[in-house]
């Protein structure tokens, strides 16, 4: 089965645009010339690829035929890139899933002297670290950083490092909702952040130090890295947060560590899919080197919290 790059085209940009005009005005053509692409590839396949809702979504079908249009593509961008004579005058589009901690911290350091040289244009996709998976297997992403260690079918995984999170609290916090001492009971009556729905750090450190069950708190759910350490800087909340910024905290007065010696040590992993791309291999590269700088190593932590 032959498969036309304008229809495979069209279908990415109707689902990362989730319109079809949107889509239209991206490559240049008519709705009614996308809406046509996407039937006959649909007819071509025998499927329905995307959902007609609003916004527009992908079948799984769709985002496997996606998944696939993204590999081809990238291998072509390098190519056309060797053997052109001339100094590449565009730009690649990058998909890249990976944890709101990581782009806060230690990720855009890492690949900000390889965006620049290679002229990247970064898609960044961020969710929990424990599901930053499933962007990789739906084909959204061309790689992924997680805590799964897993490798999926076509891909590889390279361990990167391991990010501690402690549960901190402004001294406030601690004066208000533990004056006697950190307690499981306490906790059942003091509100705690999370980052999102996905987030299950907190459940795992109060159900591993404290025999807590899931949810057994009150919660705030602060979809941002920077005003979650915010509001924990400002009483309102305790919460889990990495070293890369918890360590600030501390050292700035603004939190402590709500029980020194407990805390969960995240892996983080990088898989990306299993081809021949010199991108592919420079953004490996790039990763491993940052993380052997900004990470801790495996030999430092023993015990790890891998997705449940």
């Amino acid at each position: 089965m032959k498969l036309e790059m304008r229809q495979l085209a069209a279908l990415a940009a109707v689902i990362e645009e989730c319109s079809f005009e949107r889509a239209a005005q991206r490559l240049h053509v008519t709705q009614s010339a996308v809406s046509q692409r996407i039937k006959q590839l649909e007819e071509r396949f025998g499927q329905v690829l995307v959902v007609r809702s609003t916004p527009v979504q992908a079948t799984e079908a769709g985002q496997r035929v996606l998944k696939h249009y993204r590999q081809v593509s990238l291998l072509e961008q390098e190519l056309l890139q060797t053997l052109s004579q001339q100094d590449a005058q565009g730009f690649s589009r990058v998909a890249l899933g990976l944890n709101a901690d990581s782009l806060e911290t230690w990720f855009p350091g890492a690949v900000a002297t390889l965006v620049t040289e290679q002229r990247l244009l970064l898609d960044l996709k961020v969710d929990d670290q424990d599901v930053t998976h499933q962007l990789l297997r739906d084909g959204e992403v061309i790689g992924c950083i997680t805590s799964s260690p897993r490798a999926m079918p076509g891909c590889q995984c390279v361990p990167l490092g391991v990010v501690p999170y402690r549960c901190l609290a402004s001294t406030a916090y601690l004066a208000r909702y533990f004056p006697e001492g950190v307690t499981a009971e306490g906790f059942r009556h003091a509100p705690v952040a999370e980052f999102s729905r996905k987030d299950r750090l907190q459940n795992r450190y109060l159900q591993q130090f404290f025999g807590l069950a899931p949810h057994s708190y009150p919660r705030h759910r602060i979809p941002s890295s920077e005003a979650f350490c915010e509001l924990i800087a400002l009483g309102l909340a305790c919460g889990m947060v990495p070293d890369q910024q918890g360590q600030l905290m501390i050292r700035q007065g603004r939190a402590v560590d709500m029980t020194p010696g407990q805390y969960l040590a995240v892996p983080l992993y990088w898989h990306v899919w299993n081809l021949g791309s010199e991108l592919i291999r420079l953004l490996t590269q790039a990763l491993v080197a940052a993380a052997e700088r900004e990470l801790d190593p495996f030999s430092r932590h023993p015990v790890l919290t891998h997705p449940g």
